[in-house]
Parts: structure tokens; sequence; C-alpha cells
């Protein structure tokens, strides 16, 4: 669940919880405030809404008399009677006759009850719950004219303490209720919420202040479906990145002393030979013409291989800048080979070497390539090969096979193979699987890695397979291209 769903169904909540609550504690409390408020009878009591009722029916009967038959009030036995039926309805009948009270119930008696009724306002039969007598009673009056023209008035005085006081304690008691349910609610709702979205943004705090300190190995797994299950995610994966980001800066740093140190080695090898041969002519020991002629051969040849060496880390580090342009073309790859071979039978450093070409497809394959650097990635395979050649018949295969998006060339030798362990680093730079025989024979340890820089940097890919003791396969593609020149 999304945050934007969670805050709109918690706001929701915080306004649905405090009513329904709400409406259950005010019910609560009006039948503990308000216990006989219903229907029926409590301890012979009648309950308090159907009393009020029959109170002003009552009333209504007394307001019916005084008008109709007001000398009705002048009878003992009907006084006695009305009243007692007013009392069990907490009410009370007072009648006065020449402002003198000729009955007054006994519920309603107290002192100053003449002087309390006589201050009433006149002109009114009935008071407002405001207008009280002793503080605890409402009045109806009702000015009556008695049979021997003598003036009186009825009062009807309605008990309403019970009920006020109950009010007074209810309302102030439902507000409160009212305020602590609304905080209680919004208060846990609110924690409950901020808690699903603090929580988690502190992990990130702590994941940060990790990264901070160096330490790229502490994850950041927050398995949520929402917004910062998102941006959790996006961290772990800048996290990611980051530890690789290092990692592949420190494996270049230890490659750029590991190029260092093989340069320094394979430099001062053809130096220290040249070293040698000019010491050994300086002090005579080549004092013949033979013996001079030796030493300088040994000299140029010394420094043949040096400015070879030079020349291939030049070429490498122009491929590994991405600074060397490729002259792409389209070209017949299968002519291109056939003629390479050819040409290659006739170098002398093929002596003994069988060479043989081979492709079975029935039409011209077409590719994008540099032809002199396509020219350099077969010759670097093609000398490698050379140096582990061990058997009496030295035998080179080169076959091309067409593919529908990419052609691939095969360089095959039948040498001493490379193991398995070794076989997946050959194409790295200066990597000798048996530096004690490279050394021996000599090279840069930068062919092969040339060999994948210039494929690469025209779109192919290039691996190798090999098996010991029978010779070790190259492999190299080349992406083709359609009629007109455009790549496929």
């Amino acid at each position: 669940m999304s945050i934007k769903m969670r805050l709109l169904l918690s706001y929701i909540a915080m306004t649905i919880i405090p009513v329904v609550l709400f409406a259950l504690i005010a019910a609560t409390l009006a039948s503990v405030f308000f216990k006989n408020a219903g229907t029926g009878s409590v301890n012979g009591m009648p309950a308090i809404w159907d009393s009020t009722n029959q109170r002003n029916e009552l009333i209504a009967g007394v307001k019916f008399m005084a008008r109709t038959d007001p000398d009705r009030f002048t009878d003992s036995g009907f006084l006695k009677n009305t009243d007692e039926e007013l009392n069990l309805l907490q009410a009370g009948l007072v009648v006065m006759r020449s402002e003198r009270m000729s009955f007054v119930s006994p519920f309603v008696d107290s002192p100053d009850l003449n002087k309390q009724l006589q201050g009433l306002p006149t002109g009114s039969d009935s008071y407002p719950w405001g207008k009280k007598v002793g503080g605890r009673f409402t009045v109806a009056k009702y000015d009556i004219s008695f049979s021997d023209h003598s003036a009186g008035t009825v009062y009807v005085l309605s008990d309403m303490n019970l009920m006020i006081d109950n009010a007074k304690k209810f309302f102030p008691l439902l507000v409160l209720c009212l305020l602590v349910v609304t905080g209680l609610t919004n208060g846990i709702l609110t924690f409950l919420v901020s808690r699903s979205i603090i929580k988690p943004l502190y992990r990130l705090k702590h994941a940060a202040e990790q990264i901070k300190e160096g330490n790229l190995d502490h994850e950041v797994n927050l398995i949520r479906k929402d917004e910062i299950g998102k941006l959790s995610g996006a961290f772990e994966e800048m996290r990611v990145r980051l530890k690789e980001s290092i990692q592949l800066q420190l494996q270049y740093e230890e490659n750029r002393k590991e190029l260092i140190s093989n340069i320094s080695h394979d430099l001062k090898t053809p130096i220290t030979g040249i070293k040698a041969c000019v010491e050994g002519i300086q002090d005579g020991i080549a004092d013949t013409g033979p013996k001079q002629e030796k030493y300088m051969s040994m000299i140029a040849k010394k420094t043949e291989e040096m400015d070879r060496l030079i020349d291939e880390l030049f070429l490498f580090s122009k491929l590994d800048l991405n600074r060397l342009p490729f002259n792409l073309e389209p070209m017949d790859l299968e002519a291109y080979l056939r003629d390479f071979v050819e040409e290659l039978r006739l170098d002398p450093r093929m002596a003994g070497v069988s060479v043989a070409f081979s492709f079975f497809g029935d039409r011209p394959v077409s590719v994008t390539a540099d032809r002199e650097k396509l020219g350099r990635v077969i010759m670097n395979i093609i000398e490698n090969s050379l140096k582990y050649m061990n058997k009496a018949t030295k035998e080179i295969r080169i076959d091309l096979f067409d593919g529908n998006n990419e052609a691939t060339v095969e360089i095959q030798d039948n040498g001493s193979g490379i193991e398995d362990a070794a076989l997946p680093h050959i194409f790295n730079r200066f990597y000798r699987a048996d530096p004690s025989r490279n050394k021996a024979l000599g090279g840069s340890g930068l062919g092969l890695a040339i060999v994948k820089q210039i494929i690469e940097g025209q779109g192919g890919n290039v691996w190798a397979e090999s098996t010991l003791g029978e010779g070790t396969s190259i492999y190299f593609t080349l992406r083709k291209t359609k009629h007109g020149g455009e790549l496929l």
C-alpha cells in the first residue's frame, strides 16, 4: 500500500472511528445518567419521558378545569386526588384565593412559597425552565374566577431538579469523552502511520552513515510495496553500483601496477642484453671482426624486440583509451582470408608449418571491418600459436562459418594446448599461462589482449577453446552487412 493511500485511510479513520466511539459512549452515559428515561416504571415511578408526557396531560386537564369549572378548586377531595396524581409525576398543586393559599401540596410546601409565587410576573400562564420557584420547580400559572366573584390562581409546580442535575453532569462529561476519544484515536493512528514511515527512514539513514564510513557491505532490504520500498531499492542499487565501481577502480589500480611491473620487466630484459653486448665490445672481448659482427647482431635483435614491444604497448594504450580510429569498410571476408593465407604461406616465419583454409558456403560473406587491423588480429593469433608448436608436424587451420547476422572465424593449431584454469585469462594483458616458458619464448604478453581490443572495437566477440596435448582454437566474430554496406 502506498504512503498516499495509507495517509488517506488514516484521515478517514480519524473521522469515522471517533464518531462511532462517541456515539457508543454517549449512549452508555445516557443509560447511566438517565436510567429511568425509557418506557415502563422503576420502583413504581413512571419513567422520565412517560412521566413528562403524563404530567403535561394532567396539567392540561388542570388548565381545562380552571377555565371551565373553577369552583372545583374549592373541593378538598378533588384537590387532594389531583395533587396525589401530580405528586406521582414529581409535581404539586397550589391554589390561591383572594391572595391567600387555600391549598398547598405537601410536595412543594416551603416557608417562603407564598412570597415566591407572588413575585412571579403577571400576564402569563406558564414560564420557561429559567423561571423557577425554590430553585427546583418550574411553574404553570392559571388565573381563575370563583362563582362568588373572588379571584384566584392555580399553580402547578413541576420538579425538574433531578433531570437538570443529571444534564449538568452529563453534557460536560460527554464533551470530555469526545475530546479524549478524538485525541486518543488521532494520536494512536498518527503514531502507527508515522512509525511505518519514520522507522524505515531511520534504517535508510543508518545505511547512509555506513556508506559514509566506507562500509559498502551493509545491505538495505526493506520489503515494502510503497514509495519507501522504491527508495530502498534505488538506495540498494546505488550501494551495489558504488561497491562495484570502487572494486573496479581497485582492479584498475592493480592492473596499472601490474602493467608498470610487466613493462619494466619486459623492457629490462632486452636492455640488459644490449648493455652486456656493449660492455663486451668496450672491454675488448669482441676483438675480432666475426665477434663484433655477432655482438652487433645481438644488439640489433634486442633493439628490434624493444621497438616491437613499445609499438605493441603504444597500440594497446590507444585501443584501451578508444583513441585508435577504425577504418571500417564492407569487405568479402572469404576472399580476404584466402588471399591472407596465400601470403602467409610465403612468410619465412611459417617455414615448416602447414596452413590451410576452408569455407563451405556458396555465397560471399560480406562483413564490415578494418582490413589492416584484421590482419594484425590474425597474425597475433598465429604468432601466439607458433610459440607452442611442439609436434613434428605443425599445422594451422583457418575456418570461416557464415551465420545469419555475423561471420565466425576459427584459427586452430595443433600445439600443446592451454589448461582450463588459464583459458579465461589468456586475453588479459601481460597474462602468461606459463611465465617461465614465455620468458624463454619471448613476446610482449599483449598479443591476444590486442586481438580482443580490436575485435570488440569492431563490434565482435572473441573466445578460445583448448584441449591439453591436442591444440587450441581461437574464435572471433564480425558483423555482417546488407547490400549497400548497412550493418545487420
